[in-house]
């Protein structure tokens, strides 16, 4: 990363949650979202993906944590991409553990692109995670088995023409249905401040 990530903390952190921005985005983007969470005790940390040239775009060089080359998603993903997204993660879980944080109190988040690869990476891991949360997001193909530690908190909009829950919703098939808790909600592919508060409470019964 070019930029370290922003931190936004209240209190003194007893659980952090990991919260990753949306194609041609950046982490400011998510700090609205931090913020109206309003969770005391709560260490937010929003990385910055690197800008790269996005093929679906016409090569356009804009932040992007993998590369899109089909217009769907779920087709010819780019592993690489993927790799290195979650080497970044990664590295933001353990410098969290050497703070102090204890594995089974950090949550990968994101929104779009950045929830798929909390998906990827938390999936992935050997780490008994507390959660993942995916915003308006689908399930990456990988290869290996699941972790089964963290529970998953999905939501997308069903009028999402982005990324359609249809895609979103048959992607997470994949996964136990005892892992995974799913909301829709009436808007397009964007967070709305209901999805906000029911996830505020999901993640306050998850960390304390």
């Amino acid at each position: 990363m070019s930029q370290p990530p922003i931190e936004l903390l209240a209190g003194t952190a007893e659980a952090s949650i990991i919260l990753l921005h949306g194609l041609g985005a950046n982490g400011f983007d998510l700090a609205p979202v931090a913020q109206a969470l309003n969770l005391p005790g709560i260490r937010f940390i929003l990385p910055h993906a690197e800008a790269r040239p996005v093929t679906i775009n016409g090569g356009y060089v804009m932040p992007a944590w993998y590369d899109i080359s089909h217009s769907d998603i779920s087709q010819d993903q780019d592993e690489i991409g993927f790799a290195n997204a979650d080497a970044v993660v990664t590295d933001l879980i353990q410098r969290e553990i050497a703070r102090g944080i204890d594995s089974k109190k950090i949550v990968l988040a994101g929104f779009s692109q950045g929830g798929a690869v909390a998906l990827h990476c938390g999936l992935t891991s050997n780490l008994p995670l507390a959660g993942i949360v995916a915003l308006s997001a689908y399930l990456p193909h990988f290869s290996g088995g699941i972790n089964p530690t963290p529970r998953i908190w999905a939501a997308h909009g069903d009028h999402d023409d982005v990324i359609p829950l249809s895609l979103s919703r048959n992607s997470y098939t994949r996964l136990p249905q005892t892992q995974l808790e799913m909301h829709t909600y009436p808007m397009a592919h964007e967070i709305s401040m209901d999805e906000i508060a029911d996830l505020r409470a999901w993640l306050m019964a998850l960390l304390n």
